[in-house]
């Protein structure tokens, strides 16, 4: 249940666009009102951010939450979502043939995760769906409409004709290095002590990342020109050097070689077989040409860019696996390594200087005070949602700074 004030806060917002609306047909009348209809807003949420749900194919009855969920988290998560990429298809598929992992419909079929089980508390996206409320039905379908329309004018763009702005929050435009780099060797834990052993764990995550496009789309982009380039360093015996202790450094672009050692013999148990999960040249060749693809992206003219990213978090930047004292032996080790990070600003995921980098001529971008999950309830940023949505009538009364400081690594 929402709370009284964002309750008031809705219905308030809620007359306000009835009152628009009623404004619409009383100058315009039906045609007006048609053309309302014809102003959605399309949320799309990101890695992890909807809710998945197991289906089998052999029994149309089935059909179970398998993210995100409390009780037997771990073991449905092992059993649904392990999957691998198909090169040829290019979709990764669940390791049961019988399986199909679905976005559900319901709530219209986007869900924001800003806690661990949305069907115990109010989320974020209770306070925009109102825009999308009437025209649920008009997104049906869409990817087949876009498709068709891009066939039908002969690969002439399409994007102008239908999207009118676009706001992007959170986003790693140039990639998570500390995040996705430790994510990528060593797995990804969303929650700590007592409550961890409720949820999925840490290596069950990382066998599933191994294969996920996403997580290899947000390595650091090798072309950008960071500030300080972001590393990789691991503490190793040299055995060259009678089993002296170094430090061995590797910047993004000597990366690969480090994951495809430290993988080689990664893998997992299904059903009683071996599954191989190594580094994915394949994965990585795909997500690299998707990197250049979007380096080299425009925006027409007639659409309104806006960005808004976090702030004044620490956020993970360089790891280091090991330690002088305790160093690692065979890279295959650092799989099951806790690491150390140095920090930059950001929003405990993504630092603040990939995420300004949009490359876009932007009208707007703003830091704003939260962090990565904790934007998508942030009173501030409901706030500039309505301004650049058209749905506030006054500016947002936030505290923002559109120049935060970016912490250099060398301080």
């Amino acid at each position: 249940m929402l709370g009284a004030a964002l309750r008031l806060r809705l219905r308030v917002l809620r007359r306000r666009l009835r009152g628009q609306r009623r404004r619409r047909r009383s100058r315009g009348g039906r045609a007006a009102v048609e053309d309302a209809g014809r102003e959605p807003v399309l949320l799309v949420s990101g890695m992890g951010g909807s809710v998945l749900h197991a289906r089998r194919r052999s029994n149309p009855k089935f059909d179970l939450r398998v993210w995100v969920r409390i009780l037997f988290a771990n073991l449905d998560f092992k059993k649904y979502l392990w999957s691998l990429y198909n090169a040829d298809s290019g979709y990764v598929e669940p390791l049961d043939d019988d399986v199909e992992i679905v976005v559900p419909e319901d709530d219209h079929g986007l869900y924001a995760i800003d806690i661990l089980d949305p069907s115990w508390g109010p989320h974020y996206l209770d306070m925009v769906m109102i825009f999308v409320k009437a025209t649920d039905k008009a997104m049906a379908g869409l990817r087949t409409k876009l498709e068709t329309a891009y066939k039908t004018s002969r690969g002439k763009k399409v994007f102008s004709k239908y999207v009118n702005k676009w706001i992007c929050i959170a986003c790693p435009f140039q990639g998570a290095p500390g995040c996705i780099n430790d994510s990528l060797l060593t797995g990804l834990q969303f929650v700590y002590g007592f409550e961890s052993f409720f949820f999925v764990s840490r290596w069950a995550m990382h066998q599933l990342l191994v294969e996920c496009p996403s997580i290899y789309e947000m390595l650091p982009n090798l072309n950008f020109n960071w500030t300080e380039k972001p590393t990789i360093q691991v503490w190793r015996k040299n055995p060259e050097k009678d089993g002296m202790v170094e430090l061995v450094q590797y910047e993004a672009s000597d990366c690969v070689s480090l994951f495809e050692e430290a993988l080689r013999n990664n893998e997992l148990t299904y059903n009683g077989k071996k599954v191989a999960l190594p580094f994915n040249m394949s994965v990585f060749k795909w997500a690299t040409e998707t990197r250049r693809i979007l380096d080299n992206a425009e925006l027409p003219d007639t659409v309104s860019f806006y960005n808004i990213y976090g702030r004044a978090y620490d956020t993970p930047y360089d790891v280091c696996y090991g330690s002088e004292s305790s160093p690692i032996g065979d890279l295959s080790e650092v799989c099951h390594t806790v690491p150390a990070y140095t920090y930059v600003d950001g929003d405990c995921t993504v630092p603040i200087e990939s995420a300004m980098a949009d490359g876009f001529a932007a009208k707007e971008r703003v830091g704003v005070g939260a962090d990565h999950r904790g934007l998508l309830s942030n009173e501030n940023v409901f706030e500039l949602l309505k301004k650049w949505l058209g749905a506030s009538e006054k500016a947002p009364r936030c505290r923002v700074s559109k120049k935060p400081r970016v912490v250099d690594l060398g301080s």
